[in-house]
């Protein structure tokens, strides 16, 4: 990867003073009742025939989630995976549909909505069908969450703009701590995906390097 400028990198810290000084920089402690939740890791975003192709960011999100559900199936922890079906007419879609014209891609039947390889759930691990970005929206996830006792949402998916941002949003609106691990998530831009995670850091909950998750998935496992 090409290094930013050192002008750009000057111009980040004082984006970062800005912000810590305007008391948009507090951390969130994660709990001790993890689950991860992969967003929507669906073939539209790394096939190069699709719209929705999202090209090497999304290929680069994809095996690290291989490796992040590895961990968590070690380690022990719930794993929830979403996954988005919509009507042959999109009619479940409503306004988003209207919108993003080329959701078609996960109508039911189509292969693009299917998993990525090594990336969909077994038969033990909770599959969340939706139609919107959140993974909360019309679901019945934040149920399951609280039943099962889990406070905290290692999060990971597709795509960092859409509906990882939209259901680590609703995460902590639900009262979970979300944290997004950095490697795990991608989007068909760079920058849409740093200004996201950014916005994710400091305002809406945590942001990890993939070696941070593995060392609190270790811990919460033991």
């Amino acid at each position: 990867m090409t290094p930013a400028p050192e002008s750009g990198a000057e111009e980040d810290r004082e984006q970062e003073k800005d912000y810590e000084r305007a008391g948009l920089a507090g951390r969130l402690t994660p709990g001790t009742s993890p689950a991860l939740l992969l967003v929507d890791p669906a073939r539209a975003y790394v096939d190069p025939a699709c719209p929705l192709y999202a090209g090497a960011g999304a290929e680069g999100a994809a095996e690290a989630m291989r490796g992040l559900l590895s961990l968590a199936r070690r380690a022990g922890i719930p794993v929830i995976v979403t996954r988005v079906v919509l009507r042959p007419d999109g009619s479940d879609g409503g306004v988003f549909y209207r919108k993003v014209p080329s959701l078609r891609a996960f109508v039911e039947g189509s292969p693009y909505a299917d998993f990525i390889e090594g990336l969909a759930p077994t038969a033990a691990e909770l599959t969340v069908t939706k139609q919107y970005p959140s993974a909360f929206f019309g679901t019945t996830l934040s149920t399951y969450l609280t039943s099962h006792g889990i406070d905290t949402l290692l999060i990971a998916g597709l795509t960092t703009s859409g509906c990882v941002r939209a259901t680590a949003l609703d995460a902590m609106q639900h009262g979970f701590v979300p944290v997004v691990v950095e490697e795990a998530v991608g989007d068909r831009d760079a920058g849409v995906h740093a200004a996201n995670l950014f916005d994710i850091r400091h305002k809406i909950g945590e942001v990890w390097r993939m070696g941070e998750a593995a060392e609190y998935l270790s811990r919460a496992g033991s």
